[in-house]
């Protein structure tokens, strides 16, 4: 993990202010983090320093269930928060979560901040914004696995996971997210090869068809 400093930090707090979000200066006390791919932003039962936003990057959420099997539960993108449950919960059993791709993130120090964003309603109203979207993402997640064919299930899976065009998550992982046979994804990743919008490459894939996998994810966005 970086922190920025000076003029680099400079450039981001006024290239991706954030001072709309909240009805006090944050940027007195506010660090700006970056994590590389695979690096853990909050390590899983580890409550966190602080609270996130993330502005550039994407990030992967998991959970170990107490038989020891570790499940990707969701995505987080840029523009989203990280670690507001438990600012918001004094107990709580934090998530891991690991960016998937390089990831730049405003860390506001919990401990300095906290009473502020509790009683900044404001920021609250935003925050709840956020809250009945994550919510409703993730309830459309589960309805999709029924209505939608794997095919535009893993094309907007591989767009949400692809780090500069490349796509290599494991198999078995895909499988649990998805809700799908390892038989299944093989079947349907051979096909998108075969169609050239992948090309494999050992256990990774290259994306050649972006608007192929865009057409297919389109057809789960509910617009």
């Amino acid at each position: 993990m970086k922190i920025y400093r000076a003029d680099k930090q400079q450039l981001y707090l006024q290239k991706h202010s954030i001072a709309h979000l909240f009805s006090f200066p944050v940027e007195d006390y506010m660090e700006i983090h970056e994590y590389e791919r695979d690096e853990w932003i909050i390590k899983e039962g580890a409550r966190p320093d602080f609270l996130f936003f993330v502005v550039e990057g994407k990030a992967k959420i998991y959970i170990t269930h107490q038989n020891g099997k570790v499940s990707l539960i969701n995505f987080i993108n840029a523009n989203e928060f990280i670690g507001e449950m438990e600012l918001l919960h004094d107990v709580y059993y934090t998530k891991g979560i690991q960016a998937s791709t390089k990831t730049v993130c405003f860390a506001l120090p919990i401990h300095h901040y906290r009473k502020q964003l509790m009683e900044d309603a404001k920021f609250l109203c935003e925050l709840t914004r956020f809250l009945s979207v994550k919510a409703t993402q993730m309830a459309m997640k589960y309805t999709q696995s029924l209505a939608f064919p794997l095919e535009n299930r893993l094309a907007d899976f591989i767009l949400q996971t692809a780090d500069n065009g490349v796509y290599k998550e494991k198999h078995v992982t895909v499988c649990d997210y998805l809700g799908v046979s390892y038989r299944h994804l093989l079947h349907v990743l051979t096909q998108f090869t075969e169609k050239q919008y992948l090309q494999k490459e050992g256990r990774k894939y290259h994306i050649k068809q972006y608007d192929a996998l865009r057409e297919l994810s389109h057809v789960l966005k509910n617009k």
